[in-house]
This record gives structure tokens, sequence and C-alpha cells, in this order.
């Protein structure tokens, strides 16, 4: 704590005992003297100019910076990038190997863009508006900027009740709070994921939407931040940033279409990776399987309840001493466990293990990662240049990979090629990434991580008696400038950012912010950096193993544009029906606005015992998180879904819907791949001019259609659900009703159903029913539903390929199109599916047809039905789908 420095004149009647607490205050900061412009230059799509410091120094948590440089560029028609800049030292940037910057488009001017820049000179201040409309969406006016070694700070003003989202990761609602809200972001193991807190990733862009419109603000910065949101004495939103530079972008969004904002981010962070199709099925894993028959026998029994497991998984259980790259020769030897995945593959399953970053610290020789990382000198270096920095984790004491060193990612790709090697390793097809923060168990100050270890026990001992090796399996037989530090304190900056982590501290339970790089930054700048550049080199090793397959890496920590390489987990929740619930909003996040749809959070819960109700009911909504998977802890009761009738029903008839709509949810990662279209979408895109809709995080759109209304209460049965003045069809009746802009309370629900319902306009390319795998399901026929809207029209599309190649040979896409009682199909068939249409089913239809053609030709009545209570035409077909057709009824 420090009282301020030299103060403004219209400060000098607060007391000399100001204190840290005060320095918050806004009518302190707003105070402060801010900058004037300068040197004001426009060349083209660019303005710069110099930025002089208006007044005496506030001095707030440092020296303020005496000049700065400001530049503003139209980088295209809906995107103004504005970056604010210290001329005169080597300020740390997020570096363009770990967030590549986006081209601009040098024929864009101010006068064409729909967003455009304004400002005032002395003091300066900025603003962004809709060139239409002259709608202010951003504004520091009234508010100066502060620029000084380890504090910056922007604030503006909003509406009242402002509709924020974004700036995860979190676990708060998915519409934000207003009233005394901070989002910190600090990457951090953050067990229970707790609302309010920082947790594993930091996204730092929110979307703001409006009735008349939906914009995006990007702070490319990975340093420590709070972003606070408080309406106490007119909305506003601050940014307070402890290092960095102020490196801005602004997305004009649009009036109409809120996933237009979500386009243009990923025209800056990278569209979403396509991930293979079979990743799309049922995972299965947990921490605490003792040992390869516990996983045998998971994997048959659940083929023994006739539940579809797609890919087994297993957590850091099978290494010896906790070890990364090896496997625990009584527990888990080498040989039964290739028994299990070749087992798998020859039953088109898959396996995923998990790869820890930290590296068990063994310098007297014999372990070969860390032999070969020392050998290559890729460690993360402590303060003092001259050794590892040393943590405890779940090996004991380990050392680092420093992402940053040109030679490890070598070191990474050859550990996965020894370790991974389908001769002589696991042939695994997926890969899990953990503890990416980087986590430690070391609390700061950690003076003596071998003592820290061996107080908690790590590694921790086996507690169970090894299983007989021979037993039977239950199915028979690079470089830049040092970034200039000198004088900050890096462990303690002035301006604390509110660290949920054990005390506080920055280096609390992880690596030490002093902690260097080899191309010369420090964790202080690049903490938040590691989890996905961790993901990144992972995903480039499992590239390299399998080359030109796509991958599928899941991870704990991520920062902006994560996505573009890697989906990810929800993290460490609890069994309860709080974390039930908030997993919606934290898929919402993830999947709608960060870019990083594939993902999802263990179902039933990873700590804790879940109930029978509470898995049923969770296994269902986790059948539409785009990742799929049960997990938990070694410590809770286990919860694979056969182990209760209830829920190995519900899992059933969940998987059933989730595996028919996998050509479609399939199609929506193909489309975000291309362009960035959301595959998960809160109420409010679709309904964007509907203020019921704003807030709802309980109900959601899995893909464009799909409207998944969850019940979210314990031992209840009926779920109170909003539906907008639109046309929708119960997903299994087909039924259709009218939405009037009101809560429907659902009733009748048991504990082995979800309500799902199709959004009116919509053609679906649906699977027919049950399967086993997705190979099985990839020969199984389509079915097309026609779901009209209230004009009578609908369309839709089909994306297909072989399900694995980055770049697939051929692929077929088709588009679907309804209207005046005719279907039309057309498209390229370049992959040949060899399937069949088998039916198309039109939703809808108010009377019998007295007409129905297909191509033209009359069908005979024995391939009609029509059911009138449900308004359900039914046409068989059983056409090839290779080429493009009609089907007419009147």
């Amino acid at each position: 704590m420090r009282p301020l420095g030299r103060r403004l004149a219209t400060l000098a009647v607060l007391s000399a005992s100001l204190v840290f607490a005060n320095y918050t205050d806004p009518n302190v900061l707003d105070a402060c003297p801010g900058y004037k412009t300068t040197n004001v230059h426009t060349s083209g799509s660019t303005l710069t100019a110099d930025l002089v410091l208006a007044g005496e120094a506030c001095n707030v948590y440092g020296s303020d910076i005496e000049q700065l440089k400001l530049e503003v560029t139209y980088e295209t028609n809906t995107r103004i990038h504005v970056k604010i800049t210290d001329p005169s030292s080597d300020r740390y940037e997020v570096p363009e190997s770990v967030v590549p910057r986006p081209d601009a488009d040098p024929s864009v001017s101010s006068s064409t863009a729909e967003i455009r820049f304004n400002y005032t000179a002395s003091p300066f201040a900025f603003s962004i508006y809709r060139a239409a409309t002259h709608e202010v969406l951003f504004s520091t006016a009234s508010h100066p900027i502060i620029f000084e070694p380890q504090y910056l700070r922007v604030k503006t003003n909003l509406p009242d009740n402002a509709n924020i989202y974004g700036l995860g990761e979190h676990t708060d609602s998915f519409r934000l709070p207003t009233f005394n809200t901070t989002r910190t972001f600090w990457s951090r193991d953050a067990y229970g994921v707790p609302t309010g807190s920082n947790l594993y990733g930091n996204h730092p862009i929110y979307f703001e939407h409006r009735t008349t419109g939906t914009h995006g603000v990007f702070l490319l910065n990975s340093n420590g931040m709070d972003v606070k949101i408080n309406d106490t004495a007119g909305t506003s939103l601050e940014y307070n940033v402890i290092g960095g530079v102020l490196d801005f972008y602004f997305l004009a969004g649009s009036t109409t279409d809120p996933v237009e904002a979500a386009r243009q981010y990923a025209e800056i962070v990278g569209a979403p990776a396509e991930v293979p199709y079979w990743s799309f099925g049922l995972h299965q894993c947990r921490f605490g399987y003792q040992n390869y028959l516990d996983v045998a026998n998971v994997i048959a029994n659940y083929s023994k309840a006739d539940i579809p497991l797609e890919t087994m998984w297993t957590d850091i259980d099978y290494m010896y001493k906790r070890r990364i790259f090896t496997v625990d020769p009584d527990y888990f030897p080498l040989a039964r466990m290739r028994e299990i995945v070749d087992y798998l593959h020859s039953n088109d399953q898959h396996y995923v293990l998990m790869t820890d970053p930290a590296i068990a610290y063994l310098p007297g020789g014999g372990y070969g990662p860390f032999d070969r990382g020392t050998q290559a000198d890729i460690w993360l270096m402590a303060a003092n240049d001259s050794s590892p920095f040393l943590g405890a984790v779940w090996p004991g004491v380990t050392v680092f990979p420093d992402w940053f060193s040109n030679k490890t990612q070598d070191y990474w790709t050859n550990e996965f090629q020894l370790f991974y090697d389908p001769q002589s390793g696991l042939d695994i097809d997926g890969a899990w990434i953990d503890m990416n923060e980087p986590s430690s168990f070391c609390n700061y100050p950690c003076t003596d991580p071998f003592e820290q270890a061996q107080e908690q026990d790590l590694p921790p001992a086996r507690t169970s008696s090894p299983p007989d090796p021979n037993a039977p399996m239950p199915w028979g037989s690079q470089k830049r400038k040092r970034v200039d530090h000198s004088g900050d304190d890096l462990q303690n900056p002035l301006y604390a950012i509110q660290n949920d982590a054990g005390s506080g501290a920055l280096s609390d339970r992880t690596a030490y912010v002093d902690a260097k790089h080899a191309n010369g930054l420090v964790e202080y700048d690049t903490h938040n950096l590691y989890g996905t550049m961790m993901s990144t080199a992972t995903h480039n090793a499992m590239l390299a193993r399998r080359p030109g397959l796509r991958t599928l890496v899941i991870t704990r920590s991520t920062f902006a544009g994560a996505g573009a390489h890697v989906g990810k987990w929800l993290g460490d929740n609890f069994s309860d029906w709080d974390h039930y619930r908030n997993s919606i909003a934290g898929i919402l996040g993830m999947a709608s606005i960060f870019h990083v749809p594939m993902v999802g959070a263990d179902i039933c819960g990873y700590a804790e015992n879940t109930t029978e109700t509470l898995c049923a009911r969770w296994a269902m909504l986790g059948a539409f998180y785009p990742f799929m998977r049960n997990h938990n802890a070694d410590t809770s009761i286990s919860q694979e879904f056969y182990l209760w009738p209830t829920v190995a029903q519900a899992a059933r008839n969940v998987l059933d819907i989730r595996y028919r709509l996998m050509d479609y949810i399939y199609t929506a990662f193909h489309q975000a791949h291309e362009d960035g279209t959301p595959v998960l979408n809160p109420l409010w895109y679709k309904y964007p001019e509907d203020p019921a809709t704003f807030p709802i995080d309980l109900q959601f759109f899995f893909g464009d259609s799909i409207l998944v209304s969850p019940v979210t209460e314990e031992n209840s049965t009926s779920v109170t659900a909003y539906f907008p003045k639109d046309t929708f069809y119960d997903f299994l009746t087909l039924a259709p009703f009218e939405g009037t802009g009101a809560n429907m309370t659902l009733s009748g629900i048991n504990f082995t159903s979800i309500p799902v319902h199709i959004k009116g306009g919509a053609v679906l390319p649906l699977r027919e029913k049950g399967t086993m795998t997705t190979t099985q399901l990839r020969e199984t026929d389509f079915e097309l539903v026609v779901a009209p809207d209230a004009s009578g029209e609908a369309s839709g599309s089909l994306y297909a390929d072989d399900g694995v190649s980055i770049t697939p040979a051929t692929s077929t896409s088709v588009s679907f199109s309804y209207q005046n009682g005719t279907l039309a199909v057309a498209g390229e068939f370049g992959y040949s599916m060899g399937v069949n249409v088998s039916r198309v089913r039109f939703l809808g239809v108010v009377s019998a047809p007295t007409t129905v053609k297909a191509n033209g030709q009359t069908v005979q009545s024995g391939a009609i039905s029509y059911d009138k209570d449900s308004q359900v035409l039914d046409v068989t077909l059983d056409t090839p789908f290779n080429e493009g057709f009609t089907v007419q009824h009147s």
C-alpha cells in the first residue's frame, strides 16, 4: 500500500494518507490529467498521433508515462484497430507467433466503414460509433487514459442495463451482471470452478447487444487484468491492466444479425478447427481407474448396456509415479494397454490419454523426457537465468517446457512419437492436456519445492495391489528483444488484480512471474498464454504422428485464438445442480463468442458424489455439449452411465437423438471453420429484437435450429421454458405449436427425456436410429425432416467428407430449400456417402395431400403416410443420396 504520488491540484483536498483502497475510486482516477493529442497525421486508412501528458501526473500505481503513440487503422469496413504504445521502451506485446495479426484491407477508408473513430484532442478521448446512425458504441469521454509501467486504465460508458457477454473464462451468468462485477484475467488451477473468480482461460473479448445492433470489443493483451462493470453512477466498463500495451480491435457486428460479430471476431483470432467425425461420439473417463482391468471392464460394460461408447480415456492413473510419457509396469503394463487400444480400434472405437506439461525433475538420469529436455535446453528458467524453474506437481518436483524456445516443438513432437508410437507404444487417437495454466501445488513463496512435494506426498502412493498381469480381458481374446522490466516489481505490482489463487499473489500455485523464457520474455507477461501454447504444440505433435489427419486435442487453459487448434473442457466442476446449470453459460461463452466450439463440461460432475437423478439429467444435457464426456474424480463414487437403470436409459435415449443429429452438427462445425458462424447459439442470437431472450442461459440452440430446454431443478419433472413468437416442432413427436413470446411450463418430463424442439424454417438431415459407433452411423441412411416456418418455407444444408482428413480429397455440399410445398435438394456430390435418403418427413401439413411427386413422378400411395394429429406427412424414397432431387406435395 502506498499513497498517491504527485497529485493534481484538483486532488489537493484529499488526505495525504490516501491508501491503495482509494485508488480505484472513479472520482480519483477520472480526475487524472490524461493526455493531449499532437502531431496528428492521416495516411490512407491510418491515423497516427502523439499523446502527451496533459497535466501534473497522477502516478497512481507508478509513474505516468509522459508521451505515448496512437495508431488507428481502419482494417476492414467492419473493424477498427486502435493501438496505444510507449515509443520510448520495448514494452511487451502478445507475440504474433501466438496470436497472428489479421491482414488489413488497404482499400478501406473511414468514409466507407460501418463504424468510425472519433476523438477530442485535449484531453484526449476517443469514441467508436456506427456510421449510419451515429450511435456511440464505445467512449472514453470523461475517463482519462492512464498509462504507467505496470498499470493501464481505459474506461468506457455503457447504456443502462447493458447486455454484456464474454470476458471469460468464467462461471457467471452468460449475460454478465452489471453491478459491482469484476472479471479477472489470470490463469489458475480453479478446482470447483467458483462463480465470480478467475479460472483457467482468458478471452478478453466482449459483445454488447442492443436492440439497435450487436458489436464487439477485443483487447489483445495477455497481462493480468481486472475488467470492472458497474452501474452505481452510470454504467461503465473499465479495464485495469498490469502491463503490456493497449491493443484494441473494435468490431461493427451488425444491426440485425448478432452472429456477424462472431464472424468478425473469427477474422482476428482464427476460425475454429475442424475435428474428426468420431469425436462427436460419447467419451468416458475418470481419475481413479486403478489398473488396466478397470479400463477394460468399463469398455465392456458400456457394450453390454447397449450404450454407444465411442472413445475411452485414461487420466494420470496409467503413469509410473505420475510421470508423463510412462506407464506403470505393474498396474498398466504396456502390453496390456496395447491390447486395450487394439481392441478399441478393431471395434471402430478410440482412445485418448492425459499428458501434463510438468516434467519430473530427475537430474540423476534415467528418465528420458527429462534427460532429453535438459540436453535440448528447453526448460522455463528461474529468475537467476542459470537453472530451471522448479515447481511441485503430481510427479513431485518438476520443470516446465518453455514453449517460446525454438527447440521445444521438436522436443515435444519427439516425445509424442516415441511414447505414442503405433508399433511400440500406445497408438492414441487424441490428446488431453491438463494443468497447463501452468499449475503447481507449491504455495508462494515456495522456497523449497522438494519440501513441499514431500509434505504433499507427491507423487501419491498407490493404494491398491496391482492386478494379475495375465488376467483375461473382459471381452475374451525464435528470438526477440528482451522486454525492459527494470524497476518493475513483478511479484507485487502496485495494482493487485483480484487473483483468487491461494494468497492472491501472482506467483501462487503457478510458475513464478519472474521465470524467464528463451526469447527474453517473462511469465509476468506471458503467463496467460502458457496453456494455449502447449495446446498448439500438442496439436502440432499429433499432426506429426498422423500427417494430414485432423486432431482432437482437449485442453484446460486457453487464450484468444485457441479454438483454431484445440477444444476444451470447463475444468474441475462439482457434482451439483449449480454446476449443471452454469455449464450452459460456460459452453455458450466458449462456442458462441470465444470460438472454442469443441467444448463440454464433465458430465455428472467431477468432484464430490453425483446422484442418479442428477446424472440422468446431466447425461441428457451433456448430449448437447459439442464435446460429450463423462468424467469424475478419484475421491468420488463411480458414475459411468450404465451403473444406474435410469441413467442408462437416459443415455440411450439422448444418444439416439445426438447420433441422428450428428451430420447436422458436423455441418455446423464445417461452417464454423469456414467463416466463424457459431455452432451453439443463445436465444438472443436468433431473436435479437426480443428483450426477453437477452438474459436466458438455461436454454440454447444446438446448431442453428435445435432448441434445447433442459430440466434444471432437482427432482422436478417440469421446466419453465421461453418460446419466442415463432413456429416450433417437438423433436420426438414432430407436432407443431406456436410460441407466443412467453414462458411455457413443460410438464411430465420423466428422468429419461429432455425437451428438444425444432425451430420453424429448418430442413434437417437426420440419420436413422440405432447405431453403436460413428462408423456404423456413417453407413446408415438419411431421412430429411422439413419443418416450415410461419410463411411455409424452410432451408438447410449438409456437408460430408471422409470425416478425418484436414484436406479431404472429395466432399459433398448439399442445400435444401422448401417453399410452395416443394422440397428441392441440390449440391455438389463429390464425396460418396454410400447411403440412401430413406424418406422425407414434412411437418405442419394441415391436411392430407392429394398428390405427392418425386422428381416429377407420382409417388405410389403405399409410400405415403399422413398423421393428422401430428400433421406429419411421410414420403418413403429409398433413393441413393448421390444427386439432387425434388419432392412435392399438394
